[in-house]
């Protein structure tokens, strides 16, 4: 397949993940669709995650005022993926919207036949309109995560640059390799984003280097600086690329589109 064909069949679709929270998964996940969105992409980004950063990122003030959200669809047999799907112009995507409803998501799908699948099930008819979809899993290796890992073809995962973001790590990679085994044989790790770093301690910089070490070629030929910028972003509803232009942060996300779109064309 030539490499300039646009891909009409399946997206690639991310998830975004690591159970330990503040690491820059969100972040991560609305910049990434940002970048990619900017380079001409269609994409979806889909919030996982009950604390709904995602949603509020994307300019929704009120996240609890929606009144439908993932939740329903992955826990209403009737509501489709496109009947809750909204437009970021802040962002410039279309995202699936969560709040703090999806904690009970959990509970609900254990007795589902089929539970681990219900969100690659539910995202199956959108995707021939997207050439990427991006998924932003919540701080925890449960249902949801597991289902996000079941409609993903990789993983990304923003690792913090200090001593403490390793250890959970191993944990992570067993549980994609079960669900590689046993539920979604196309599953791979795409790359390790180091995130918060503070380029200018010894600290995280021994630690970018046992990381290297211990991962190799997995990790991201970048990284992702310690910026207030990132944290301003929500409240304006907007990505680092429209808020800061210019800012480190917004180089950084680029780099990853690119590396991202790269490796599509080599993969077609």
């Amino acid at each position: 397949m030539s490499s300039n064909h646009h891909p009409t069949f399946e997206p690639q679709v991310f998830a975004v993940a690591n159970q330990k929270g503040g690491v820059g998964k969100t972040t991560t996940a609305v910049n990434l669709g940002a970048a990619l969105s900017e380079r001409g992409a269609r994409v979806l980004c889909v919030d996982l995650d009950p604390q709904g950063h995602l949603t509020v990122n994307m300019g929704v003030a009120k996240p609890d005022d929606l009144r439908l959200t993932v939740y329903d669809v992955l826990c209403e047999h009737n509501v489709t993926a496109a009947d809750v799907r909204l437009y970021s112009p802040g962002v410039n995507v279309d995202f699936l919207p969560a709040n703090v409803e999806l904690a009970g998501a959990e509970l609900q799908l254990v007795t589902e036949i089929g539970r681990e699948s219900v969100l690659r099930e539910k995202l199956h008819p959108l995707r021939h309109e997207y050439d990427y979809m991006i998924i932003d899993c919540p701080p925890s290796l449960g249902l949801l995560s597991i289902n996000a890992l079941v409609a993903a073809t990789e993983v990304i995962i923003p690792l913090q640059c200090e001593y403490f973001g390793m250890k959970g790590m191993e944990q992570l990679q067993r549980t994609i390799d079960r669900v590689r085994t046993k539920l979604n044989p196309r599953l791979r790790i795409h790359g390790i984003l180091p995130t918060i770093h503070k380029g200018r301690t010894v600290h995280a910089n021994e630690v970018l280097r046992d990381v290297t070490e211990h991962f190799g070629e997995l990790v991201y030929p970048f990284q992702v600086g310690d910026s207030i910028r990132f944290a301003e972003c929500p409240l304006a509803g907007q990505s680092i690329l429209q808020y800061a232009r210019d800012s480190d942060g917004a180089a950084a996300y680029r780099s990853l589109a690119e590396h991202v779109m790269d490796q599509t064309q080599e993969r077609q």
